[in-house]
Order: structure tokens, then C-alpha cells, then sequence
């Protein structure tokens, strides 16, 4: 077993990684009067039943959402807080995020706001919240005009992850899941691209070892940015590369079109673009960013008829500063730099590039 530990003095805890993890989870779990699982249909229909089998202590209470961006609202957040009330969960209770970053975030938030805040663990289930959005501490939930615009920064007490799970995710969400493992490579380790593009086809495939060194360093890279700068007034704002327009993207299409994942890749592949127009990379480096990315497979191609609701929904973006769309866009080798530009600004730069392409 893999073990890292995120640094955070009292509020530190530790990263599990192993294959087959899920189904031993009770013998590692720290005491509670009450657990609640919560997870959506998807991963209940997968997981659930062998999770709950081998639970032998305490009272355990599952809560199961419908899967999908679409559950991540407030009205959810009300429907498992009352569910908590009336099965009697305390402040000595634990919430258990069974799921892939929705379900994570989700559980996440309503444990932090519970009672003024109990404990959970983040048991993720997707690649994509295996190395990202399970670990760090940011928890929220979507507003119809905003993405992850109320929520909290709230630590879990562990992350545990199985990867043997992956193994039933559909090959539309490892390839989600690709978008955050190429974000670490470009904002901060080259060496790590590169070890992508000689090895991608083996991730995909599932090659354990491959598996569990993507994995591994990806949890790594985010545990030392979260140690240095866990409330993202600083460092950890390189995190955000690809998510200025991504998260537009998600918001303009109403979270039907494109996976969170997918629309990272296409906010990827246009700040990477942006970047190169601005002077900030040269070409060649440009095209590494852009071959990997389509290694993907997916459609990058955005249509001019998005870009007005892409502009809004950016000037809305919690990121951003004096009245200017903050974008994270590369630099230099694994080096990022945040750049601030007016709505004028980004218009006319990415309408440009939607002409290009």
C-alpha cells in the first residue's frame, strides 16, 4: 500500500492507495457513533452492497443521490442534511463519500456544514477524483450561473483509494479523468509529461503500475501544493489551469454537453493557445501541451455561438480580480503564470482563436 500524508498540523490526515482497498475499508476506519455512506445510484449499484457486507461495528446509514453534475445544488445539500436530522446523526457521526467528484464534493460540503461540522473520509471512485478533487479539502456545490460557488474549505479525516475501481468506470470518464492528470504535468512537473506521452496508452489500458505511479504522483504534486497554500491565496491558484473556461464551458451548456473532465481538456487546449498567442510559450512547447491533449480523443473544437455565454459566465468566475477574468496559463516548462485580462481583452483574444481553429 501507498500511503502519503498532506501536511496541515492538526488538520493533516493520509492518502491510502492500493488495489482492492474497498473491500477491507471498515478494519481502517477511526471510530464514530454513526456513519453516513453517501454515493449515487451509479456506484451504490457497483460498490455499495460489498461495502456495507463487510461492516461489522457501528450504526451505518447510506444516503444515495442521482448520479450527475445536476445533484450538486442546494436542494440536494437540504434533502441529506434532513436525512442526517432524522437518522439521528451527531457531531461524533462520520460522513463516508462514496463516489466519483460530485458525490466527494457533495458530502463534503454537507459535512462541513452538519452541526457546524463533523468528520469524513473521501473514498473516490473516478480517476479524476482519485487524483484531484478527493484530496485538498475543497468542497461546494453549483449555483444555475456559478460553478463551486458556495462551498468550503474543509479537510477530510482520510482518502481512500481503490484502484481497483477503475475498472468499471466507463472509458468517457477515465478519459475525464486524463484532464487533471495532464494539468499536473503542465503547471508543474515537465518530467511527469513526458512520462505521459510515452506511457499513455498503458493508463488507459489499465496497466496497474502505470495506474499507481499516475495516481501516486498526482496526489503528491497536490498534497505539497495544499500543504503550502491550503486556501488558495497563492500557489495553489496553478491548480486552475484549463478551469477559467472549462467551467464556463460547463456552465454555457448547462452540464449536459461535456463531462467535467471533457470540458477541462477544451479549457486546456484554449488557454495552452492563448498562451502561445500572448508570448508566453513558444511554439514547440505549445504543440507538447496540444498533442497530449489530443491524445484524448475528444472534440476540442468550440463553436463561435458560445463565446458571448463563455465571456459571461467567466466575468462571474470566483477567481477573479478587480473586475478581470483571472486565467492560469503556461509559461514555461511546467511553470504557470496567473494572467488577468478585461472582458474586452478575452473576447477579441479567443475569438481570434476559435477563427483559427
Amino acid at each position: 500500500m501507498e500511503t502519503l500524508q498532506i501536511d496541515l498540523g492538526s488538520r493533516g490526515y493520509t492518502i491510502y492507495i492500493d488495489r482492492g482497498l474497498l473491500t477491507n475499508l471498515p478494519l481502517y476506519l477511526g471510530p464514530a457513533d454513526a456513519w453516513v455512506v453517501i454515493t449515487d445510484e451509479t456506484v451504490d449499484n457497483l460498490y455499495g452492497r460489498d461495502l456495507l457486507r463487510n461492516w461489522k461495528h457501528n450504526k451505518v446509514h447510506k444516503i444515495v443521490i442521482p448520479a450527475g453534475e445536476e445533484s450538486k445544488n442546494l436542494h440536494m445539500v437540504e434533502a441529506i442534511l434532513r436525512k442526517m436530522l432524522d437518522s439521528g446523526i451527531t457531531r461524533s457521526s462520520c460522513v463516508l463519500a462514496l463516489g466519483g467528484g460530485v458525490v466527494g464534493d457533495l458530502a463534503g460540503f454537507c459535512a462541513s456544514i452538519y452541526m457546524r461540522g463533523i468528520s469524513y473520509i473521501q473514498v473516490p471512485t473516478t480517476l479524476l477524483a482519485q487524483v484531484d478533487s478527493s484530496v485538498g479539502g475543497k468542497t461546494a456545490v453549483n449555483l444555475p450561473h456559478g460553478k463551486n460557488v458556495v462551498g468550503s474549505f474543509y479537510q477530510p479525516q482520510g482518502v481512500f483509494i481503490d484502484t481497483h475501481t477503475l475498472g468499471t468506470l466507463p472509458k468517457r470518464q477515465l478519459i475525464s479523468g486524463m484532464a487533471e492528470v495532464i494539468k499536473y504535468g503542465v503547471i508543474c512537473d515537465y518530467a511527469f509529461l513526458g512520462y505521459l506521452r510515452r506511457n499513455f496508452t498503458d493508463i488507459l489500458a489499465l496497466e496497474e503500475k502505470a495506474l499507481k505511479k499516475v495516481i501516486t504522483r498526482c496526489c503528491e504534486t497536490k498534497a505539497r501544493v495544499v500543504a503550502e497554500d491550503e486556501k488558495e491565496e497563492g500557489m495553489r491558484k496553478i491548480l486552475n489551469y484549463g478551469h477559467t473556461i472549462g467551467h464556463a464551458l460547463e456552465i454555457a451548456t448547462g452540464y449536459q454537453q461535456y463531462t467535467h473532465g471533457e470540458a477541462i481538456l477544451i479549457g486546456m487546449h484554449v488557454e495552452a493557445l492563448l498562451a502561445r498567442k500572448l508570448g508566453l510559450i513558444d511554439q514547440e512547447y505549445c504543440s507538447e501541451i496540444l498533442a497530449l491533449i489530443q491524445e484524448t480523443g475528444i472534440n476540442l473544437q468550440l463553436k463561435d455561438t458560445l463565446l458571448e455565454g463563455l465571456i459571461e459566465n467567466m466575468m462571474g468566475d470566483k477567481k477573479n480580480r478587480a473586475g478581470k477574468i483571472s486565467f492560469i496559463l503556461p509559461s514555461n516548462k511546467g511553470e504557470t503564470i496567473e494572467m488577468l485580462l478585461t472582458k474586452k481583452e478575452a473576447s477579441g483574444l479567443i475569438q481570434d482563436l476559435l477563427n483559427m481553429s
